[in-house]
């Protein structure tokens, strides 16, 4: 049947793209990729895509999180030391440290709820590039599978289960840069044994080092595929660095601190993470089984000072830590069922998904130089969700498919906190209608038309919140448990040019109105209804076996939907514009290399859109040169015009030291200047 064989395809592709790479010596790495990334009667939306091994291993990336930058119109920043989790940025969306965009690494939720810094916090810095082999990525609530966080998009990250050989690899740059990995995949007890080590140290371009020191690794022991075999997976990563926080440009102005100086030297932070994970699918005649379970455990020391001398003068200072102790456990499971139905060709599948999140504690503290003063609040949150989730996809004519599905959610929390008020028990539920039509292929072009609900949840201590932690008295709010977002997208997939890939999509994302727990205060803020619509253009086109260019542009449109004159109704930190364009250069004698030019557009910084961020556009550059099949030298330039840009910017007010009242300022973090790094790998 056409659909089963969409189906076990859309499993296989990445797979075969790479045994097509090992036995034929004429295909090279563009080609490869080209095979790998091509959906064409196997996607169900215009955006949605695979980002293959070969394109992350052509490219330089400055940070485990920019992985993600391969996902179209996603930007990828920093506004603090490397070791914290990024922030991202995607589809009109600000999405903070990963609210809104759902990330999976070997099938184990990434995104935090309840965090201590942040809604869905996303660290992805025990993320090992080199392993990763592929990225399958989703936008738009459109996909019965995907729950919370993903309104704006989702990515499902894969390690290897086999690697070619034993990698050795060293890398140096500047600042204090070194990193060291050793990776293999042994034949061990009738599988493979995928392994990785990773050594890191990082001082950064900053004027007190960041001293950033990570020790990480897996363990994968795997037998047969990703559609008919298992795995057990561990993992294990450990990091701290000393952090240079934004900084108030007048302080810059005014010479009083240098673009990469900080005002408080003794922010940063601690984190771990340990993880142990099963996968199991199972594939007959006409049905396809999959399951996996994950356990977690993870701890997190931030400490942080956006404001100075604000709130609690100098000394103190305003310096807070955020801190948190979790365990997490899961599973996942899901059937299909490939059938025909009164002459139809159909697949019929249910899925069941569930969480549980043990916080014992997760706190604010009010800290100088590391140091606790006082406890801003502090918790112990059970927090429970179950999802359950059907679909239905049916080819109608050789033409005309539809996807329809619906998913069902169920979170409860149970919050104890130090202030007694601020104790008790909350829940929520929401029903999620799905639906894509997908029209093609005709000359190698699909359409495709979508519609769907999608939904995130709030932090816990905001449901049961009564009175404002820091005097106890004050009343305040409670966040809805869980928030509806709704979805349009018109999209195009063609390859009607031999070897140009090329996707477009309009999309629209309503949010409703709530209000949102702020991990930085303990308390609660109102956050108004918004809409966000936008296009997309996505392409990569192969030029012959040794070249590829790939682009992709982006535009979205943020307003607030209840319009208030005397406010404004911009989005702060929503993103207009973005693009990235890259050249990848293989099979050119023993010479590879790649460039790729990152554009992120001007945001408001304000409701009323006076104030707004500058636009950066940064370079990166890989010359590499091949000595043999198994040793090569690679040369990485980031930034290579050495742009005096930020990687982020607010608009907040705050108080130096030397000031008696508060000032609205701009607050940057400097991109890093021109950096070089040099990488020797050989694999036996």
């Amino acid at each position: 049947m056409r659909l089963r064989k969409k189906v076990i395809n859309s499993y296989f592709l990445v797979a075969m793209a790479r045994v097509f790479a090992h036995e034929s010596t004429e295909l090279s790495a563009v080609e490869v990729r080209a095979k790998a990334e091509n959906l064409e009667g196997i996607a169900a939306s215009g955006s949605e895509g695979v980002v293959s091994s070969q394109r992350l291993a052509a490219v330089p990336i400055l940070r485990p999180g920019e992985t993600l930058e391969m996902v179209p119109g996603l930007i990828v920043t920093q506004h603090a030391g490397d070791g914290k989790a990024n922030q991202y940025f995607l589809r009109g969306f600000n999405l903070d440290h990963g609210t809104d965009f759902a990330t999976y690494v070997g099938g184990v939720p990434v995104n935090m709820p309840t965090h201590a810094h942040g809604q869905g916090y996303t660290d992805l810095n025990f993320l090992i590039p080199e392993l990763v082999d592929r990225i399958a990525f989703r936008k738009g609530p459109y996909f019965a599978e995907e729950g919370d966080f993903s309104s704006a998009g989702a990515a499902h990250i894969d390690y290897f289960r086999q690697i070619d050989g034993t990698l050795a690899q060293a890398t140096v740059g500047r600042n204090g840069y070194a990193r060291s990995l050793l990776a293999g995949s042994p034949e061990f007890a009738g599988g493979r044994l995928l392994y990785g080590l990773e050594l890191f140290h990082n001082d950064g371009p900053w004027q007190v080092d960041e001293h950033y020191r990570k020790l990480n690794g897996v363990l994968r022991y795997s037998q047969g595929s990703r559609n008919d075999g298992f795995s057990l997976t561990g993992m294990a990563y450990q990091g701290r660095w000393t952090s240079t926080d934004q900084i108030a440009q007048r302080a810059i102005s005014r010479g009083a601190v240098d673009r990469f100086g900080s005002l408080d030297p003794t922010t940063g932070g601690e984190t771990h993470r340990y993880s142990l994970s099963a996968e199991w699918a199972k594939r007959s005649g006409n049905a396809q089984s999959k399951g996996n379970a994950w356990w977690l455990q993870s701890a997190l020391d931030l400490w942080s000072n956006f404001q100075y001398c604000l709130n609690a003068g100098c000394p103190p200072g305003d310096q807070f830590k955020q801190a948190e102790r979790r365990q997490v456990g899961g599973f996942a499971v899901s059937h299909a069922i490939f059938d025909r139905w009164s002459g139809f060709e159909v697949e019929n599948s249910i899925g069941l998904q569930a969480r549980i999140d043990d916080l014992n504690p997760v706190g604010l503290y009010a800290t100088r130089a590391r140091q606790t003063l006082s406890t801003v609040r502090e918790d112990k949150v059970l927090q429970r969700s179950l999802g359950l989730w059907a679909k239905n996809e049916t080819h109608w004519t050789e033409w005309f498919r539809s996807v329809q599905g619906l998913r069902a959610d169920r979170y409860d929390f149970t919050v104890n906190s130090n202030l007694a008020a601020n104790s008790g028990k909350a829940g929520d539920q929401m029903v999620t209608p799905k639906l894509s039509l997908i029209f093609g292929p005709w000359r190698m072009t699909e359409l495709y038309l979508n519609y769907g609900h999608g939904f995130h949840s709030n932090d816990a201590r905001g449901t049961t919140i009564r009175v404002d932690p820091a005097d106890g008295v004050t009343p305040v709010p409670a966040v809805k448990p869980l928030v509806r977002t709704r979805g349009y997208e018109l999209g195009l997939r063609s390859e009607i040019v031999p070897g140009w890939q090329s996707t477009v999509a309009l999309w629209q994302l309503d949010a409703a109105s709530e209000l949102l727990f702020v991990g930085d205060a303990g308390t609660t803020e109102a956050s108004r209804p918004s809409r966000r619509y936008g296009v997309e253009w996505t392409n990569f086109y192969v030029l012959s076996n040794w070249l590829a260019v790939d682009a992709d542009f982006a535009w979205s449109y943020a307003r607030f939907r209840d319009h208030d004159p005397l406010v404004g109704d911009f989005i702060p930190g929503a993103v207009t514009t973005t693009a990235n364009i890259g050249l990848t250069l293989d099979h050119l004698g023993p010479w590879f290399g790649a460039v790729r030019l990152r554009y992120f557009g001007p945001r408001p910084l304000i409701e009323d859109n006076s104030v707004r961020s500058g636009a950066s556009a940064l370079t990166n550059l890989r010359l590499g040169y091949k000595f043999s099949p198994r040793t090569q030298l690679a040369l990485d330039v980031y930034n290579l015009f050495d742009r005096q840009v930020n990687d982020i910017e607010y608009w907040y007010n705050s108080r130096l030291a030397s000031e008696g009242v508060a000032v609205d300022d701009r607050h940057i973090h400097p991109a890093e200047p021109r950096s070089l790094r040099l990488t020797i790998s050989h694999r036996f």
